[in-house]
């Protein structure tokens, strides 16, 4: 049993070392062993690449016969991008295969195991999948509910506050803390923001990190996540700083100026309207639907949203039900009762109207104090 965890504690490892790259496929390790002892070990790195099964099969070469695979999710049974890694462990002669996870994709959850099982290998399901599900909270989202997962980023004072009355904000945090918000991005499908945010600052919302700095070969590019602009009239300047940047610009609308999309599309953006519903008494005032705006993200394989945002849309995500987790930088330091605050929640007048959230890890990121919280579970 000891040595069970073991194995698969080390698959668990290999498949963190895809958290940069393999995006929008899940992250997985795969170790095989036979006679107590490693003969091949792999992890998925791209999405198109090899499976881990088949790169830890590739490296065990003969020894995977009669061995046992440790791996952090169920083996594909479909043809997607490449073929199915189950088919690739039976033609190997693997005699057991111990999986975290069951696949929440629907076209294998459980096909894989079974086809396996009809082979004559022994399958196992469950060791250490609570650590394998956090591995990849935005696929086992995606595949369950179509919607991303989602995170919203903040940096505040002591007193809760985000930004100077006149709008000033930089900087709240750290360079150390900046930093940890590099890695933040460089594991997010896609970074969200407002156009308020992006007309007051001129955002890059990119990732600013070199190749070794997470750990990838020297020289690689990074992968930069897609760029999300809540745009509800289309202010956004075709002269933006983000466009002239590596990587895509999706400015979600709320409202279609054929002339102003054109000026944004022929500036490198791609422009999706997307209405809600009026919910005020103004007719005129028309928003962007951000569950609509979810749902289409997903549907573009979208695994997990970085939230980078005023209070206004922040709010409006966390009102609206889209936030599983917030990441939050406090700074030793107090602003005042002028300034601006984390989040616009109209309408919150009593005690027992609040937002509950749950701590689940705090830890320093030089002087600052970086908290990670979550709605509870209903």
């Amino acid at each position: 049993m000891a040595a069970g965890h073991a194995f698969m504690a080390r698959a668990l490892r290999l498949a963190e070392r895809g958290r940069w790259t393999t995006d929008p496929n899940p992250r997985v390790g795969c170790v095989l062993v036979r006679d107590g002892e490693i003969v091949g070990e792999g992890w998925h790195q791209r999405a198109g690449g090899p499976h881990a099964e088949r790169v830890a099969l590739a490296q065990a070469g003969e020894r995977a016969r009669g061995a046992s695979a440790f791996v952090t999710l169920e083996p594909c049974s479909h043809h997607g991008r490449t073929p199915p890694c189950a088919d690739a462990l039976i033609s190997a002669g693997v005699a057991r295969v111990v999986a975290a996870m069951i696949d929440p994709n629907p076209r294998v959850a459980g096909r894989g195991l079974e086809r396996l099982r009809e082979a004559g290998i022994a399958v196992e399901v469950g060791l250490l999948a609570e650590q394998a599900a956090a591995l990849n909270p935005g696929f086992i989202k995606r595949q369950r509910t179509g919607l991303p997962f989602c995170r919203v980023k903040l940096a505040a004072s002591l007193d809760g506050r985000t930004a100077m009355a006149s709008g000033e904000s930089r900087w709240i945090t750290s360079e150390a803390a900046r930093a940890d918000v590099q890695r933040l991005r460089a594991g997010a499908s896609a970074i969200l923001t407002g156009s308020g945010t992006l007309l007051a600052d001129d955002p890059s919302l990119n990732v600013r990190l070199a190749a070794e700095a997470l750990g990838l070969p020297p020289g690689e590019a990074v992968r930069q996540p897609l760029r999300v602009i809540v745009d509800s009239r289309q202010r956004t300047p075709p002269t933006a700083r983000l466009l002239g940047l590596p990587g895509a610009t999706l400015i979600a609308c709320a409202t279609d100026e054929p002339a102003r999309r054109a000026a944004l599309e022929a500036a490198g953006a791609q422009v999706l309207v997307c209405p809600a519903p009026d919910r005020t008494q103004d007719a005129t005032v028309v928003h962007v639907d951000l569950s609509a705006l979810f749902g289409e993200l997903a549907r573009r394989e979208i695994n997990e949203i970085l939230i980078e945002a005023g209070p206004t849309l922040a709010g409006s995500a966390l009102q609206a039900g889209l936030v599983d987790e917030l990441i939050l930088y406090l700074a030793p330091h107090l602003m005042g009762d002028a300034a601006r605050g984390l989040f616009r929640l109209p309408g919150l007048t009593q005690m027992a109207e609040r937002v509950p959230l749950e701590i689940h890890d705090v830890r320093r990121v030089g002087p600052d104090l970086r908290l990670r919280l979550r709605p509870p579970l209903v």
